[in-house]
């Protein structure tokens, strides 16, 4: 007989029902879905939902408490008997579905979704749904919008509530985007459902369902704020005191640390965010901490990430090596400032876990020994960066050098 002790665990049949409800409410659902409903011995959904699907529920009714994990702890706690779970649209679209898989396994879960509001919104307005970015607002940073605005693109935004349109039309003007198309679509497949059609900077509408999508069609002003795409941005885009890694020599860093998809960066001295900055937003899965003794850089840095659209950043106010002590264990290192000073990048190497990177850039003839003595001892990769720029002579032009800059690359042994 075959042995099966190192097989993978019995699958459980399923005893989570997620159902997706949409604004028409029972009218959307199907036969079975509401025969689930009706058998429940126990439901969970929000108050609205609950209210939605409320004639065909015989069985307990819970509504989310707050904290949200209480009700997850409960649910979870019923594990192996029948519960229902009602959630908007498509559980597992931001949805209450993601957060329930982190605790409860696929196999033991049934999903019957409805449309998502992205995919109505999409019907409604004849958007290829695939071309259009999707951001939800919905209780996060209004401000993870800001990467999506680039001239022409089409984005889709779920708001927190009435006053998601409004907040969106003012950041849009304040960016230098105010002539771009905002439609504004309210309780998509209900009774009370209505599309208006609005320019960013007379943006006035009143009465809002709290409920909404909106619809951007971006257009940007000659000086708005647009973010290339590329590593590297420009200077002038961040707040800074001149502590900032130069954008040729931060493209190039940037090409050194390699990001994959997400990875968690130390960004070690970091003056005005500007590397952890550019990494957060080469994918939205990146994460970044950033190092800095300097409170009133910190506070910049953290400034500079909200306009970037990456409010996320971590900011540690602090000096390495002893910042460093108890922060999450990171992928990535990269030390921009601080790192001749004792204790910094032995602190930073023992971090690592085998296979992590290490890249550290060196403007002082101090820090280019620390970095010549590490490679020595350890390997890696030495490049210097020598960049110059042309600057008027008089009535000529001539090329003024940038301070050298010295770079090491390293991947710890596995």
């Amino acid at each position: 007989m075959a042995d099966v002790s190192n097989s993978a665990s019995v699958i459980v049949a399923p005893w989570l029902v997620i159902i997706g409800l949409g604004e028409d409410g029972v009218a959307g659902l199907g036969d079975e879905a509401k025969r689930l409903i009706a058998a429940a011995p126990v439901v969970f959904g929000g108050a609205r939902h609950i209210e939605l699907a409320g004639a065909l529920i015989t069985g307990e009714r819970h509504i989310w408490q707050s904290p949200f994990e209480k009700s997850v702890e409960a649910i979870v706690a019923r594990r192996g008997s029948a519960v229902v779970v009602l959630a908007s649209g498509d559980p597992f679209l931001f949805g209450v579905g993601v957060t329930l898989a982190r605790r409860i396994d696929a196999a033991e879960m049934r999903t019957i979704p409805a449309p998502s509001s992205f995919s109505l919104a999409a019907s409604r307005l004849g958007w290829a749904l695939q071309d259009a970015a999707t951001v939800s607002l919905h209780g996060r940073p209004l401000d993870l919008i800001r990467p999506h605005l680039q001239p022409g693109a089409r984005v889709l935004v779920l708001t927190s509530d009435e006053d998601g349109p409004k907040a969106l039309a003012a950041l849009l003007c304040d960016g230098g985007f105010g002539q771009s198309r905002l439609t504004v679509l309210e309780a998509l497949g209900g009774e009370r459902e209505r599309i208006s059609r609005h320019i960013a900077s007379c943006f006035a509408l009143e009465d809002v369902h709290p409920l909404n999508v909106c619809a951007i069609e971006i257009v940007a002003d000659a000086d708005a704020r647009v973010l290339p795409l590329a590593a590297g941005l420009d200077d002038a885009l961040f707040e800074h005191d001149g502590q900032i890694t130069k954008r040729e020599v931060r493209a190039l860093t940037l090409s050194a640390l390699a990001p994959r998809k997400g990875e968690l960066l130390w960004d070690v001295g970091a003056g005005s965010g500007s590397i952890a900055i550019e990494w957060m937003l080469a994918d939205p899965a990146m994460r970044a901490i950033a190092i800095e003794a300097s409170p009133e850089r910190a506070a910049r840095i953290g400034r500079n990430a909200a306009r970037f659209g990456v409010p996320g950043l971590t900011v540690v106010e602090g000096e390495a090596p002893g910042a460093l002590r108890g922060l999450a264990s990171p992928d990535v290192i990269f030390v921009g400032g601080g790192g001749s000073e004792p204790g910094v990048m032995d602190a930073a190497i023992a971090a690592l876990h085998p296979g992590g990177r290490l890249v550290a850039n060196a403007v002082t003839t101090e820090m280019e020994a620390v970095l010549i003595a590490h490679q020595a001892r350890l390997g890696g990769s030495l490049i210097r960066i020598d960049i110059a720029r042309a600057s008027p002579i008089g009535t000529m032009t001539g090329w003024r050098p940038a301070m050298p800059v010295t770079q090491w690359s390293w991947v710890k042994p596995s």
